[in-house]
């Protein structure tokens, strides 16, 4: 016969489901904020009617999503403490479920060509010179002979610069979380060129293309630009 596990009735949420959707909500609704401290297990679990495992299960859960941070003791930073999410977390989580739901190169295409193309209207509106200046330092550190794997970190860090550029933090680490998750994928489709000298240079030009319009404050063409640049590298991907 099989059993039912802890905390779980057939056709119902399993019980820390029911400790994840209470904090959930308090998120959403703005009664919980970073800095605020959720309950000692012991006293959430009364609150909620819910066993102190599922508590603790629930608890793990949105720690593994960074939204809380856990400290054992009795200092001021101990307790359940909910956090910033960085964007190390979303990125965590979008890649886990790229991988595990296998979306479409198109759809990962798609929703890439978008983002950017925001990112660089508004970094070609806002940028700073700072900003600038890291975009050129990127580049420069480009024109050496690196291999894919160097490149490739690069290219990130180029793509991150320009969605930190327009000020909007949320378009931001959407683009990081969404470029980090693909990583993988694109520095596949540069390991199957056999010629990588010809592709490197291909996509140093358009970084510097892209670069310049962003520099000219010319959204529209900034846009232009680093959608075509997506658009050509993701037709070599399969899938």
């Amino acid at each position: 016969m099989t059993e039912t596990p802890v905390g779980r009735t057939t056709g119902r949420p399993a019980t820390y489901e029911l400790v994840l959707g209470h904090v959930e909500a308090r998120l959403t609704a703005g009664d919980l904020r970073p800095g605020d401290r959720l309950p000692p297990e012991r006293e959430l679990a009364a609150q909620l009617g819910a066993s102190r495992q599922a508590v603790r299960e629930a608890l793990r859960v949105l720690q593994a999503q960074g939204v809380i941070r856990s400290q054992v003791g009795t200092g001021a930073g101990s307790g359940t403490v909910v956090v910033p999410a960085p964007a190390r977390a979303l990125t965590r989580l979008l890649r886990v479920h790229l991988a595990v739901d296998s979306f479409p190169v198109q759809d990962v295409t798609e929703a890439r060509v978008m983002l950017e193309r925001f990112s660089a209207t508004l970094a070609a509106d806002r940028r700073t010179d700072d900003d600038l200046d890291r975009m050129v330092t990127t580049l420069a550190a480009m024109d050496a002979d690196l291999g894919r794997e160097a490149f490739s970190d690069l290219d990130t860090a180029y793509h991150v610069a320009i969605a930190g550029s327009g000020g909007n933090r949320l378009v931001g680490e959407l683009t990081v979380a969404i470029r980090e998750s693909v990583r993988t994928t694109l520095l596949g489709g540069m390991h199957g060129d056999e010629d990588w000298g010809r592709l490197r240079a291909r996509l140093r030009r358009e970084h510097r293309e892209i670069h310049a319009a962003v520099q000219a404050r010319d959204g529209a063409l900034a846009a232009d630009r680093i959608e075509a640049h997506i658009r050509a590298f993701h037709g070599r991907l399969s899938g």
